[in-house]
């Protein structure tokens, strides 16, 4: 069992898009436990069932929003504190480095992009499935595959078993990554599709960025 707390990379701007994605997340689940209706009202209301997108209907009697919209708002929706807490503890360690680099802008497109891609890789490999997607891990992912390849050495204070050590992330993202593909076929909820596509994706995005950005370098 390994649980990370903070990471030993130092940031040059204060992670304002970070934050507010956190905020978001927090008071939707707020609204979720607080609301008249119930915390399933809402996930079934504005969470991505795979079946509805793929046959562009419907399947219950709650008032729904579009189904291909729901690729947007389960990404803000969550299913308990701990759901929520994991999460969120994720992208505050990992998020305001990947914001530092990308800029206010392309941090909101990747994030969003990583998202709903995962989303959509969960839905490819479940079509039929009625049960709602939620949570922010598809898009988290997304931020843990930059992360690992942008700074592979960073140390990370980590809870393992008893003792808290500083691991390389390249290693405890490493781990991450292998438990979600291991997990593959287990169930229990849990979108591995969506953490597994949502991982590459950032990976994929960040090396093209991060291309990009090395050939205007040169070009100046």
């Amino acid at each position: 069992m390994f649980i990370p707390l903070k990471d030993e990379n130092p940031t040059q701007r204060f992670p304002v898009i970070t934050v507010v994605i956190i905020t978001l997340n927090i008071l939707v689940f707020l609204y979720q436990i607080f609301s008249p209706q119930g915390l399933q009202y809402s996930i079934y209301r504005m969470g991505a069932i795979p079946y509805e997108i793929t046959h562009l209907t419907t399947i219950t009697y709650l008032p729904r929003i579009s189904p291909p919209l729901t690729l947007l708002t389960s990404l803000f929706l969550h299913g308990s504190f701990l759901h929520l807490f994991g999460n969120m503890l994720y992208l505050w360690i990992f998020g305001n480095n990947i914001e530092d680099f990308l800029g206010r802008f392309r941090f909101i497109l990747f994030y969003l992009l990583s998202g709903l891609g995962a989303g959509l890789i969960h839905i490819l490999f479940h079509q039929s499935s009625k049960i709602p997607m939620i949570g922010a891990s598809g898009a988290i992912a997304g931020v843990l595959g930059a992360y690992f390849i942008l700074y592979p050495g960073a140390r990370v204070l980590t809870i393992i078993f008893i003792w808290i050590l500083p691991v390389p992330a390249f290693l405890i993202l490493g781990l991450w990554f292998v438990a979600q593909v291991m997990n593959i076929g287990i169930g229990g909820g849990v979108a591995w599709f969506a953490h597994i596509g949502g991982f590459l994706i950032g990976v994929g995005l960040i090396k093209i960025y991060s291309k990009k950005r090395r050939v205007r370098h040169w070009a100046q």
